[in-house]
């Protein structure tokens, strides 16, 4: 075993070149178009009821702008031509067009609700799925928070838009061109009022885009530091009310309350504008159709044949509400698009992140034994970092030897262990497990023949039993009470009222950390790893349960590697071989007699824990 220092060097990265208006709207259109090809293919089963949506939505329009000219018919060819036959035929007219547009305006609804609601599940899964693939670097590049906000907040955001989108985004197009259509072709002077209205209600619907879809980008990143603000005040409940801190934490999460609150105010006074506007638009076509209207009719004497009649001044002002309110369902959707734009980048974002931790085209599947080698090892947690976690560090580790690992906080420890599993991957040089780089493994099977137990690990709601199921699901009663015995658990679990049974709460809240530790070494012990890392996970326990949990390694396992990480130098002096970390790489090595001959640093930890050790005494 070797260790070297080696300086870390950096290349100055070249700076990007600014680009053109013309450039940025082209790259823009770009992403947009790749994050609504990402988020739709997340509709799989549901395409069916996304195309019969708008398809029943097209004909319920289509119907309820023919029903204006029928009823125009209605009046003039019927009431005041005077003729039930025309009054018959056109009422049952109205009739047939009001049911079937009723029908399919129930029937839009319905598939509109399956499709969008089986959109946001797909995306949930999807993004769920996801993340369960990333890697610890992926993972610390999304926020817990954010991770969540984008779980919830943003695929219901998506989930309302799409619902209003494959409805009323399509309706609202058929009913104002064809609307338009047929108010061209009763009076075409008329029907220019429409055309007017268009470029004013344009302007103003591109110019709230602009204004408002940066604010609520700052929304939903405020929304994901609230969700971190509430998880860590959660995770770590205990300690606020121990150091009676909750004025203080209620203080943290109202500031960021109130900094949500500012953007939506903002961003909700800027689209208050869109109602007025559309309003506006309204009345003065309303006004300017009433005023040609009657003159037309006026002039012509009310005769269809010199101009405008009664009928088709009816028709023409409810084509004209028709294409007004039309509009405003567009500045609906147009508000909701807005809202809904930036949690399609944030899905996007995550849907499309590509983990730093692959297996290869063609993985091995067999891990032949524990040994391990690191090879002049350099790591580093982001490329930005100046310098490395990890520093030129080259070691070898027989097949079933036990290794300790001792140092001071920050002597990254923990990073050097969790390169072995691939929870990150080296950044230079090459570690290999069981003779091959740990790169041609399959993920499942490298991790399957690693098993790690954290100072912090989980436990998850639900039985003991199926606790300890997560390290073999397959395991029989009889395996789950074995090594329950190695790991000093199954003492405490037969004190419980329901033995193996016990329900253990979310996150282990209901049993001692000392407790958790065992049954998490336990689960680990159930995998039959040819690899068993322990990173300072009997710091709970005292040293007598200490001592049985590593005889009942010694001699249970003896083929498995066991890594040892500890503070107390007691856990470790029985090592094969210690190794002595500080600032990323290894400063001594050597069994307990040997380092306390050579390594001062080892002999200030193994001479500051006895001392106090007999002051205790």
């Amino acid at each position: 075993m070797t260790a070297t220092t080696r300086t870390a060097t950096t290349t100055p990265k070249p700076q990007p070149q600014p680009q053109s208006p013309a450039q940025e709207q082209v790259e823009g259109h770009k992403q947009q178009s790749h994050t609504i090809s990402t988020l739709l293919r997340s509709l799989r089963e549901y395409r069916k009821e996304s195309l019969l949506a708008p398809t029943f939505v097209a004909v319920e329009s289509v119907l309820e702008i023919i029903i204006p000219t029928v009823m125009a018919l209605l009046i003039d060819k019927g009431i005041s031509g005077r003729s039930m036959p025309n009054i018959w035929r056109f009422g049952l007219m109205l009739i047939a067009c009001s049911a079937v547009s009723l029908s399919c305006g129930f029937l839009a609804g319905r598939y509109a609700a399956i499709a969008s609601s089986g959109l946001a599940k797909n995306l949930r899964h999807d993004l769920f799925d996801t993340v369960q693939s990333f890697s610890f670097t992926n993972i610390d590049h999304f926020s817990t928070g954010s991770i969540i906000t984008r779980l919830t907040t943003d695929v219901t955001n998506l989930q309302n838009a799409y619902q209003m989108l494959i409805r009323l985004g399509v309706r609202a197009p058929i009913m104002v061109i064809i609307s338009w259509v047929f108010a061209f072709r009763i009076s075409p002077s008329i029907s220019m009022v429409f055309v007017a209205t268009i470029p004013v209600l344009g302007i103003g619907l591109f110019a709230l885009t602009v204004i408002v879809h940066p604010v609520f980008e700052k929304v939903f990143h405020t929304y994901d530091e609230l969700n971190n603000v509430v998880d860590e005040n959660l995770q770590g409940i205990r300690v606020v009310k121990s150091f009676n801190r909750e004025e203080h934490e209620v203080g943290k999460f109202s500031a960021i309350s109130k900094r949500i609150y500012r953007y939506f105010v903002k961003a909700e006074k800027t689209m208050s504008f869109n109602m007025p506007l559309m309003q506006l638009c309204m009345y003065v076509s309303m006004i300017a159709i009433a005023w040609l209207g009657a003159n037309q009719i006026v002039a012509s004497g009310n005769n269809s044949a010199n101009g405008l009649s009664t009928g088709d001044l009816t028709a023409l002002v409810t084509y004209a509400m028709q294409i007004l309110m039309s509009m405003m369902m567009l500045s609906m959707i147009f508000v909701m698009v807005i809202i809904s734009r930036a949690s399609a980048e944030r899905i996007q974002a995550i849907l499309t992140e590509v983990s730093t931790v692959s297996a290869p085209d063609h993985p091995l599947t067999t891990v032949a034994d524990g040994s391990v080698d690191f090879s002049d090892v350099g790591f580093r947690y982001a490329d930005s970092s100046e310098n490395p976690v990890l520093d030129s560090i080259s070691l070898h580790i027989e097949s079933g030897t036990t290794i300790g690992i001792v140092g001071g906080t920050g002597s990254s420890k923990s990073s050097l262990v969790q390169l072995i599993p691939r929870l990150y991957d080296v950044t230079s040089g090459s570690l290999r497990v069981g003779g091959h780089d740990v790169r041609e493994y399959d993920l499942e099977v490298l991790r399957d023949q690693v098993a790690m137990v954290l100072q912090k690990n989980v436990l998850f709601s639900g039985t003991i039993k199926e606790n300890l199921r997560w390290g073999n699901p397959d395991a029989s009663d009889a395996e789950l009470v074995h090594a329950c015995r190695l790991a000093q658990a199954d003492e405490f679990i037969t004190e419980f009222p329901d033995g193996y049974d016990t329900y253990i709460e979310q996150g282990g809240s209901n049993v001692s950390g000392g407790q958790r530790q065992r049954l998490c070494i336990a689960r680990a012990l159930l995998k039959h790893p040819k690899i068993l890392i322990l990173d300072d996970s009997t710091s709970a326990v005292d040293t007598k349960t200490d001592q049985l949990i590593r005889e009942a390694f010694s001699s249970e396992i003896p083929d498995t590697t066991k890594i040892i990480i500890a503070q107390r130098i007691a856990s470790v002096q029985e090592s094969d071989d210690i190794i002595v970390m500080q600032e990323g790489r290894i400063l001594d090595h050597g069994n307990h007699e040997e380092l306390l001959r050579t390594s001062e640093e080892y002999r200030e930890i193994y001479e500051s824990q006895t001392r106090n050790s007999g002051d205790d005494k």
